[in-house]
């Protein structure tokens, strides 16, 4: 069972995917129209909803701000490689994004709110190296897991390999990086991977990208977030397409 816990990403999940919401629980001791409007949700498609204690709700929610309520769901389970594979013979210049060796789950359910908005195809996560897609990252997604489709990745490297043999140019974050997110042309069907907050991407995860791409940084702060560092780049993507398709 996967908890997920906060109004907006529990309105999500009632609403892309209700199907997977086994019950609500409920602060009982607070009263406001949006919790109200959620547990009305709940009733209305026959989901359970239990009234519990805010101490109960810190329980079940493992520690995540719940803002009165939480959602039992069945287990998120990534997608596996053969089914991405299939679903991307149906991509027409696909947008991905691989997240490689991000630990702290707030930070990686920032990393998937932002492919979300950016209207990324697929996300990549190591089955390793990887934070869990626990309550947290959840609750940092904003439910953006109700509509992405994330395919668990067992080696990094040789998915690269095989997705560049399909056509797609790879680019990687790197602080080094020469060249800057913006002076690089994406190319019509791009993968971008970023890596984790301390190290960055693996010298070997660097090595299979076609390019490596830096985000200029004033002042005395080395280097962004890894969430905003990703939605940085991906929406320098979108701003491009939107450039390339104007043109055609």
């Amino acid at each position: 069972m996967t908890i997920v816990a906060g109004i907006h990403a529990v309105a999500e999940f009632l609403r892309a995917t209700p199907e997977r919401v086994l019950r609500l629980s409920v602060q009982r001791d607070r009263r406001d129209e949006a919790l109200a409007s959620l547990i009305r949700e709940a009733r209305a498609q026959d989901i359970q909803v239990s009234q519990v204690s805010r101490d109960a709700l810190n329980r079940i929610s493992e520690g995540t701000v719940h803002q009165g309520v939480a959602a039992h769901c069945q287990e998120f389970q990534p997608q596996s490689e053969s089914e991405f594979e299939t679903f991307f013979e149906s991509l027409t210049d696909p947008l991905l994004l691989a997240i490689e060796g991000v630990q702290d789950p707030r930070n990686l359910g920032a990393c998937l709110r932002s492919a979300a908005g950016a209207g990324v195809d697929a996300v990549l996560l190591p089955r390793n190296r990887s934070a869990p897609l626990s309550s947290a990252a959840f609750k940092s997604a904003s439910g953006a897991l109700s509509s992405l489709f994330v395919v668990g990745v067992g080696n990094l490297a040789r998915r690269i390999e095989w997705l560049q043999d399909q056509g797609v140019w790879v680019v990687g974050t790197d602080d080094q990086a020469e060249k800057q997110y913006t002076d690089y042309e994406y190319g019509a069907s791009t993968l971008v991977v970023v890596g984790s907050e301390d190290a960055g991407l693996r010298e070997l995860t660097k090595d299979r990208c076609d390019a490596l791409v830096s985000i200029p940084m004033a002042g005395t702060v080395p280097s962004l977030n890894v969430s905003v560092a990703t939605g940085i780049v991906l929406y320098e993507c979108v701003r491009q397409r939107a450039i390339r398709d104007t043109a055609e």
